[in-house]
């Protein structure tokens, strides 16, 4: 939708097993991948809250790690 020069872009919520499955499947692609919550954030398009849950979920999964330098990266 255009309104006077300006372009709206609606954007719909991802449910949450999906979120989860494309994270999963990026460390999946990229064995190495190590990401801050900050990177995490800007690559998969998450708030702060929803991104602390999700990786939060996944170190608790024990699919994730927390290193010492604050990257999560797979265990």
């Amino acid at each position: 939708m255009r309104r006077r020069g300006t372009l709206t872009i609606s954007v719909q919520p991802q449910p949450l097993e999906g979120i989860l499955r494309r994270i999963r499947g990026e460390y999946n692609e990229m064995p190495g991948l190590r990401l801050t919550i900050a990177q995490a954030q800007r690559l998969w398009g998450l708030d702060r809250a929803e991104c602390d849950a999700v990786v939060g979920a996944l170190v608790d999964a024990k699919f994730l790690i927390r290193n010492r330098d604050g990257t999560f990266a797979r265990s």
